[in-house]
C-alpha cells in the first residue's frame, strides 16, 4: 500500500528483497564520493544553460524529465538492467556485446568520453575495493551503466533496487551539474529531484522490462547540446 507524505505518494519498491550488506554496497557504489569523476560531467546540460533552453529549476526539471523517458538516461537504465541479467547469470559474452553496443550508442565524442572515463574509473575502484569474480580480466573501455550492474549482478544485488539506485543517481548527478551552472540553490535542487521521483521509479520499471530493441530514443536537443558543447568557449564540465 502506498504511504502519503504530503501532496507526494511514495510506493514501495517491489521484488527481490535486498538485505543491509546489498544496500552498504549500493550506497558506496553511487555515492558522490565514489572515484568515478562524475562532478566533471553535465551530459550537454552546460550548452543548453549556455543557449538559454534551461534557464530555472522548471526548466531544468522538464529537460531531466525528457532524458529519463527519451534520452541518455533511458538508454542506460535499459543497458543496465540488462547487463545485470548478463552478470547475473555469469554470460561474460553477453556481458562484452552490451558493453560494445553502449560505446557505439554514444553520439558525441564527448559522450563516450563520459560513459567510458566514468565506466573505467568505476571498474579500477571496485576492483581495488570491492572485487568480484571476473572483474581483473575485463581489457579495454567499459561503460558505466554495464560497470556498474556488473558489479552489482557480481555481488548479488537484486536487480530492481540496484537499477532504482543507479538511475536515481544519474537523475541525481545532473541535478547537482544544473545547480552548478544555471545556477540554484541547493534547495531547488532538491526540489527538483522531489518532483523527478516519480519519472525515475517509472523510467527504472519500464527499463527493467524492457528488451535491447526497445533501446532508443528522440531527446535531440540533448544530443545537439553535447556536439555544441565539444566547441563551447567557456566550459565547467568535460561533457
Amino acid at each position: 500500500m502506498a504511504a502519503r507524505m504530503g501532496i507526494m505518494t511514495i510506493t514501495p519498491i517491489t521484488g527481490t528483497p535486498m538485505d543491509s550488506a546489498a544496500l552498504y554496497r549500493l550506497l558506496a557504489w553511487l555515492s558522490p564520493g565514489y572515484p568515478v569523476g562524475a562532478f566533471a560531467y553535465s551530459h550537454g546540460l552546460e550548452w543548453a544553460v549556455e543557449a538559454g533552453a534551461v534557464a530555472d529549476r522548471d526548466g531544468l526539471a522538464r529537460w531531466l524529465r525528457d532524458l529519463l523517458h527519451h534520452g541518455g538516461a533511458w538508454t542506460d537504465a535499459v543497458l543496465f538492467a540488462r547487463s545485470h541479467d548478463a552478470a547475473a547469470s555469469g554470460d561474460r559474452a553477453a556481458l562484452a556485446e552490451i558493453n560494445a553496443l553502449a560505446v557505439a550508442l554514444c553520439p558525441t565524442s564527448e559522450r563516450r568520453l563520459e560513459t567510458t572515463a566514468q565506466g573505467n574509473a568505476f571498474l579500477i575502484a571496485t576492483r581495488a575495493s570491492w572485487s568480484y569474480a571476473g572483474c581483473e580480466e575485463w581489457q579495454g573501455d567499459i561503460a558505466y551503466p554495464v560497470a556498474v550492474a556488473w558489479a552489482a549482478g557480481g555481488h548479488g544485488v537484486p536487480r530492481a533496487p540496484a537499477l532504482d539506485a543507479f538511475v536515481h543517481a544519474v537523475a541525481a548527478n545532473l541535478i547537482s551539474a544544473g545547480v552548478r551552472v544555471i545556477p540554484l540553490g541547493q534547495t531547488d535542487g532538491q526540489r527538483v529531484l522531489a518532483a523527478l521521483e516519480p519519472d525515475v521509479a517509472r523510467a527504472a520499471r519500464a527499463a527493467e522490462a524492457a528488451e535491447m530493441s526497445d533501446i532508443g530514443g528522440c531527446a535531440f536537443l540533448s544530443d545537439i547540446s553535447a556536439m555544441r558543447h565539444e566547441t563551447q568557449y567557456t566550459r565547467l564540465f568535460r561533457s
